[in-house]
């Protein structure tokens, strides 16, 4: 059987791994019972050993646990296991800009009030009209696309 500071120390070294494994497994599991496992520690000690000790080993969990987020904020990203982790490219393109559109016409498929759908060179696409409320089936022209937005006015 384990003694009181053998306990306690086996909670606090348990409870750290637990924590630097949860950056490399899913689901948080393995940080949640290693946090469990520091507060465990530290409450045996205040116990076991009286405040003093207990807030020798609560400043000693704190400062750790600063310490190791530190260096794993410096030096993970960089690592082997790190760089499993993280992508340094772009994937793809989102699409959403839409240049082409300026200055196209086509016609309101929806009541435009002011956002509605618009049918331009044969493709529904979002817009929103410069103006007022634009009738369905008005002739309109697109004046502006400003990232995701597409105005227009009726013609």
């Amino acid at each position: 059987m384990l003694s009181g500071m053998e306990t306690v120390v086996a909670l606090l070294v348990v409870g750290t791994i637990l924590i630097l494994l949860e950056t490399v497994l899913p689901g948080m599991i393995a940080g949640l019972v290693g946090f469990g496992c520091l507060v465990a520690g530290v409450v045996l000690a205040y116990v076991h050993f009286g405040p003093q000790t207990g807030n020798y080993v609560l400043l000693g969990v704190l400062a750790g646990l600063v310490t190791l987020g530190l260096l794993w904020i410096r030096f993970f990203p960089d690592s082997r296991v790190g760089r499993l982790f993280i992508t340094r490219q772009t994937v793809g393109n989102l699409g959403v800009e839409r240049p082409e559109l300026l200055h196209q016409t086509g016609s309101a498929l929806t009541v435009l009030r002011p956002s509605g759908t618009a049918l331009i060179d044969g493709a529904r696409v979002d817009v929103v009209s410069e103006g007022g409320l634009i009738e369905r089936g008005t002739p309109i022209k697109v004046v502006a696309v400003e990232g995701l937005r597409v105005v227009v006015r009726a013609c």
